[in-house]
């Protein structure tokens, strides 16, 4: 018999991909990690590589498969870019590219200003981050595009809205919402878009529970934006935004809106966010168990009025929705405090273990007051209409032992 044996064809998952695609070391004097390369400009190979790259660059030609460019200038891409666009691929099903920006909003910004026109239209679900909707309120609207805002997890509603409106290019979901938790159907208005006329482009705010444990793309969405300061990063100490997607070439649209924008996310935070890929899931899973063990245990304290995590659902559609599109409940849970405002702001104040701070996603615990903080930013009407009370506290939870962070919040309810 011949030694040599042909290798099977073998596709390897998500976990090992995303340390084995992507990087070679032989470009990095062998490092068996990626190393930060701080340029701002890259020398050419030849003058009819650089005609080439520039010409890639414009939009002028398409690349060829498993063509190599030369990089031009950091504000278009660079070395730390490309790998790390490379290695977060796999954490994505159904993604093929992906495009790094310096924070989610600068993310979510460009695939609006990429896809909608002045006179077009664009379907929202509400609550959202307060960022977004101040983009919307702030940016957006006063150029002339028209918002319509559909209550988050009204799957009717969304599917009416996406068929009515007129010159429809996005429909935009943020789902789990926040801080509420409500859950939008995805695959549903995948359908709704892709029945009409305009065949908008369908984008999830994943960052709650992507990539762990949601999937948009599996479910018929185009992309699945992140704010990357969350979980992909995950210890609080940088900002960062990346949108994955199935068609390659809609990604090298954001990209070059991005190298004109200049909001591509530097070296640096690029090698910090590579190097925490292989733990997302590691370090999401013990967060989601925490939180679940914490709600479960706080909902029927006595000084809570009501507790919102996907686990304690009481509406059929929402404990529809979450089944058919989420594998585990996340690590964020919000709840209303009985006595409103001053009852909230004394339980954050007596919190110990976990800091009153916004942002979530982190290894360690925070919770804030989102009608002051993340969600000021909505008028009274609409902060009312999306279910952010007075007394609604949000809780990111990490990973230290949830019996200590549950009897830090018994202790801080029981004060009340």
């Amino acid at each position: 018999m011949s030694g040599n044996r042909r290798k099977t064809a073998y596709v390897v998952r998500p976990p090992t991909a995303v340390l084995t695609r992507g990087f070679d070391p032989r470009l990095s004097v062998g490092s068996a990690r990626p190393a930060v390369f701080r340029s701002s400009t890259y020398v050419f190979s030849s003058p009819e590589a650089a005609e080439r790259a520039f010409s890639l660059a414009l939009g002028r030609s398409r690349p060829a498969a498993d063509e190599s460019v030369d990089l031009i200038y950091s504000r278009l891409s660079h070395p730390n870019a490309e790998i790390l666009e490379d290695q977060i691929v796999p954490l994505e099903p159904s993604a093929t590219a992906a495009a790094v920006f310096n924070s989610g909003m600068a993310a979510i910004s460009t695939i609006f200003l990429a896809n909608c026109q002045p006179g077009s239209s664009f379907v929202y679900t509400v609550p959202l981050y307060g960022g977004t909707q101040h983009f919307i309120h702030q940016v957006l609207e006063p150029l002339g595009l028209i918002g319509i805002a559909v209550p988050a997890g009204d799957t009717i509603a969304l599917r009416t809205a996406i068929a009515s409106a007129r010159e429809l290019r996005l429909v935009f979901i943020e789902t789990p919402a926040n801080p509420t938790l409500r859950m939008s159907d995805i695959a549903d208005a995948a359908r709704a878009a892709s029945a009409t006329a305009t065949r908008p482009l369908v984008v999830v705010d994943n960052t709650f529970l992507g990539p762990t444990f949601q999937h948009p793309l599996t479910l018929g969405a185009d992309v699945a934006v992140y704010s990357a300061t969350k979980y992909l990063s995950g210890l609080s100490d940088m900002l960062g935004g990346v949108a994955l997607g199935r068609d390659p070439d809609l990604i090298a649209q954001l990209r070059g809106l991005r190298a004109i924008l200049g909001n591509i996310l530097q070296p640096d935070e690029c090698w910090m966010l590579d190097g925490r890929l292989p733990t997302v899931g590691l370090r999401m899973a013990r967060q989601s168990k925490n939180a679940q063990r914490i709600a479960e245990s706080l909902a029927g304290h006595r000084c809570v009025e009501r507790l919102y995590y996907p686990t304690l659902f009481d509406e059929p559609e929402q404990r529809r929705i979450r089944d058919a599109q989420c594998r585990f409940p996340g690590g964020i849970f919000s709840f209303d405090v009985k006595g409103g405002k001053a009852a909230a702001f004394d339980f954050l104040r007596r919190v110990t273990i976990a800091r009153n701070a916004v942002s979530l996603g982190g290894v360690e615990s925070l919770t804030c007051h989102p009608a002051t903080t993340t969600h000021s930013e909505l008028s009274v009407e609409e902060r009312q209409r999306a279910g952010i009370g007075d007394g609604l506290v949000r809780v990111s939870v990490g990973v230290e032992d949830w019996r200590d962070l549950l009897q830090d919040f018994r202790e801080a309810l029981d004060a009340l």
